[in-house]
This record gives structure tokens, C-alpha cells and sequence, in this order.
């Protein structure tokens, strides 16, 4: 497809979405204006986004591929590199055994991905100025699988009548308490005073994707400390900032959020034909009315996203001072049409119910919506790598434009990691390595394999997960 054609079949389906119609290099790019934000200087409007890899150790610390893909991320050309990649802050929140954890036993990890990081940028690009880097502090919550990757443990905020079981919550039991709450607050709390330890410039505290502190946002129906009112369910974030504050003074707070939701999906049953997945539809939900078990969805229609809750989110976080936010939208396990749309499902998910580009343009919107709204927050919007060829032409548009602060980029980064140098150098991309939405990366690690793009990066072609997943998806 050809710019032009590109160019009008966005103009058929979203309007309104801007795609300039060419790459412009630095210094004239929108994409190269530097920012400040609290105490940090941004030295361009690329950010890359946090990848996880399951490529770590059994005990918490970095593997050799874990090592490449951030000096992948130093050799980038972001200059915002938000969090790096999920990082649990105990080994009970691990989503699968072999994610990096923050502690004591893995700050020496830790500390070389950090170095390997800079020190690639630094030979790369011969200065060190502008450079933001971020840790990622999580808990998978529901989405917990710390021992074996397909043994789950799920650790959830409430009872959820269509997720528990797909998670295998079959009891109360599995919900946690407000005394385990405390204490996994006081872990995201350590962590970071950790990070703040190593150098890292700040902290992304996720509440995205369902994981947990995500899924506390949603807890209308859990009683007690977290859980109910607004004040409730935003109980956690605020007691992980003020102990950040106490324990990390001058280490800066960010926060990625899916800013809206939908109901989970599922594959249209009636349209699925053995192993060939049909497109996605909601889950049934009419026992389920009014919809208390989201957060930015609607509770009369949860197929409609609903942004009122996520724009009190975001006076709560001017309010504590936070004015890094990352905005994201659903989670990859029941809706990533909306979270990342793509063309090919992964193994576990459905056929895209809609063009994706519709799903990028819905974030898009309730980007730009909410950046109108609160111009004061530096705001990276996502959901871009699906527009493949022309991202830098629709990404240094929304940003001319103040649709967004920052162009945050994730999948694409595992083929194609230095396209924004060659954006702002170069004004042009090798289309050969441009992501083109195949989900190998998703799939690969829902089939227990390392995630990475097997396609399009011959050093994963060469592995032998590779073999293993072209044997597992023909076989499944």
C-alpha cells in the first residue's frame, strides 16, 4: 500500500487522525523538540515502550536476550525510555517464571541491563544528554504465573464472573486480602527505592492490562480498604507514592494506565473452524448488569469505553504530582483488539472484529481528549506499531498536532529497534524491517517460548524456539 492509498483509507475510516505526508528529520521534526517535565529533560518525543521478554532467569535477573533488547532500546533513538520492561516487585506477581523481579538478589542484573543500556546509547549517539531512563515496577495480580508458565496462580482484587475462569480462580480464597494489599504496597515501595539506588530516572508504577494495581481500579465490588468508592480503589496508588516520596526522595513517578476498557472477548464460536480462530466477540454479559468489574467502561453497555473515571485518574495524579502518564487501553489476555490492534491474532486471541485501524484511532481520540484536558501532564500515547510503514508520518502529525506529548513505540522495537534514529536521521525506514503485526511475539510466550520477532530478526529466526513455534502453531 502506498502512502497515498495509505492516506485514504485512514481518511475513510478515521478522519480525523492526522498523517503528514512526509518523514521530516531533525531538527525540523516535531518528533525531535526536546521536553522538560519535573526535574527530567527529554531530549526528543520518541519513547520506547516497555517489552517483556520472558527471557530471564529462574531467580529474578536478566538473561543474555534480556541484555540485547535493552541495548536495543539504548541504540533506539528514544530519547523517553519508559520502564524498559515489566519488572515484578516480588516473585509471588511474576506473570511467568522467568521475569526479572527488583530485589536485593538482582540489583547487580539490574544495574547491567541499566549500563548496558546507556553505554549503547552513549557509543551510538556520543552523548548521554537528554536520555531518560525508567524502571517498571508491577504485580501480575490475576495474571500471576511465577512457578511453572502454564501453572496460574492468580492473586485477584475481586471475583470476575467471566475472567476467574479463565485463570482457574474457583474460591475466595484466591482474592487477596487488604493486609497482603499493605504489603505489596510496601513492595512497590521498595522497589523503587531500589531503582533510585541503580540510577534509573524514574518509576512507572503499572496500572495497566489487568494487572493488579489495573484490576484495583476496577474493584467496585470488593469491600474494605481497596475497593468501592474511588478513594478506595485508588487507595494503593496513593500510599505507593507517598512512601516513593519517603523512602526515594527525587526519584520521579510515572504511571502507564489503560485508560479504558471493554468487556472480555472471545472467538465467535459459530465462525471458528478447527484450529482456525473466528473474529472476536464479547463475552456474554447480560447476568452481569449494571458492569461493576471494569474501570473506563461503561456500566449500562461494556462494549463502549467510558472515560469519566479515567479523567478523575488523572486530576488524582496532577494532584499527587505526577506528571509522567503513559496511556494504554484493555489487556492483551480478553480484548487486544483494543489494547493492540493487529492483523493476525496470537494463538490464544480471535480475529480482529473490526479493521485495526479503528482500534488505533480509539486510543488515539481518547489521547488527544484527555491531553486537551489536562495540558499540564507530558502524555505518551501507544497502539502505533500497527500503522507500520507510515508511524513516523501519523506520529510527528499527532504530535504537531497536541494529540500526545510522546510517541511511544513497543513491538515494533523488537525487529525494527532504531527507527526513530532513522526517522530523525535518515527521514526514511527499511521497510523490510517494520513490523508487521504477526503476534509471534505473543504467541511465542503463551507457548512457554522466549517473546521476540521470529520473522523478522535472524537472531531469533535462529533459535531454536523458532523451529518449536513454527511446530506449535502448525499443530495447534
Amino acid at each position: 500500500m502506498s502512502l497515498e492509498e495509505f492516506r485514504a483509507h485512514l481518511g475513510a475510516l478515521a478522519p480525523d487522525v492526522p498523517c503528514d505526508s512526509e518523514i521530516l528529520t531533525a531538527p525540523r521534526s516535531p518528533l525531535a523538540e526536546p521536553a522538560v517535565v519535573g526535574g527530567l529533560r527529554i531530549g526528543n518525543r520518541w519513547a520506547a515502550q516497555p517489552m517483556e521478554g520472558w527471557d530471564g532467569l529462574p531467580d529474578g535477573n536478566p538473561g543474555e536476550l534480556t541484555l540485547r533488547r535493552w541495548k536495543h532500546f539504548g541504540q533506539s533513538g528514544a530519547k523517553l525510555i519508559w520502564g524498559g520492561e515489566a519488572v515484578a516487585v516480588n516473585f509471588a506477581g511474576r506473570a511467568n517464571p522467568n521475569q526479572l523481579v527488583v530485589s536485593k538478589d538482582t540489583l547487580k542484573g539490574l544495574e547491567e541491563l541499566r549500563r548496558a543500556l546507556l553505554q549503547a546509547h552513549a557509543e551510538r549517539f556520543g552523548t548521554l544528554e537528554g536520555l531518560v531512563e525508567g524502571l517498571q515496577l508491577t504485580h501480575s495480580g490475576r495474571f500471576s504465573r511465577p512457578h511453572e508458565k502454564d501453572r496460574p496462580e492468580p492473586k485477584v482484587a475481586f471475583r470476575h464472573p467471566m475472567l476467574d475462569r479463565r485463570v482457574g480462580v474457583e474460591s475466595d480464597r484466591q482474592v487477596l486480602t487488604d493486609g497482603e494489599v499493605d504489603g505489596i504496597v510496601g513492595d512497590f515501595i521498595t522497589g523503587a527505592r531500589l531503582a533510585r539506588e541503580l540510577g534509573f530516572r524514574f518509576v512507572d508504577i503499572k496500572h495497566c492490562h489487568g494487572y493488579l494495581l489495573h484490576e484495583l481500579l476496577a474493584a467496585h465490588s470488593r469491600p474494605g480498604r481497596f475497593g468501592g468508592s474511588f478513594v478506595n480503589r485508588t487507595r494503593a496508588l496513593r500510599e505507593i507514592t507517598a512512601g516513593v516520596r519517603r523512602e526515594a526522595p527525587g526519584l520521579e513517578i510515572g504511571v502507564r494506565v489503560s485508560i479504558f476498557d471493554l468487556v472480555p472477548f472471545r472467538p465467535d464460536p459459530s465462525l471458528s473452524r478447527g484450529n482456525v480462530l473466528g473474529p472476536g466477540i464479547p463475552e456474554d454479559f447480560s447476568l452481569a448488569l449494571p458492569y461493576r468489574y471494569g474501570f473506563g467502561v461503561s456500566s449500562e453497555n461494556p462494549t463502549m469505553p467510558d472515560l469519566t473515571e479515567g479523567r478523575n485518574f488523572l486530576r488524582l495524579l496532577r494532584e499527587l504530582g505526577i506528571r509522567l502518564v503513559n496511556l494504554s487501553a484493555g489487556s492483551p489476555y480478553y480484548n487486544p483488539h483494543i489494547q493492540r490492534p493487529a492483523l493476525y491474532p496470537p494463538c490464544d486471541g480471535y480475529l480482529p472484529p473490526e479493521d485495526p485501524l479503528l482500534g488505533v484511532a480509539r486510543q488515539l481520540r481518547a489521547v488527544r481528549d484527555l491531553k486537551k484536558e489536562f495540558s499540564d501532564l507530558f502524555i505518551v500515547g501507544s497502539a502505533l506499531s500497527y500503522l507500520q510503514d507510515y508511524l513516523p508520518h501519523a506520529a510527528q502529525a499527532l504530535v504537531r498536532d497536541g494529540w500526545m506529548d510522546s510517541a511511544g513505540i513497543g513491538r515494533m522495537l523488537l525487529a525494527y529497534w532504531d527507527l526513530p534514529a532513522d526517522t530523525l536521521e535518515k527521514g526514511k525506514l527499511e521497510r523490510k524491517r517494520v513490523c508487521r503485526t504477526f503476534s509471534d511475539c505473543t504467541t511465542a510466550p503463551r507457548k512457554g517460548l522466549v517473546s521476540g520477532c521470529y520473522p523478522l530478526d535472524k537472531s531469533y529466526a535462529l533459535l531454536p524456539e523458532a523451529r518449536k513455534l513454527k511446530e506449535l502453531k502448525r499443530n495447534s
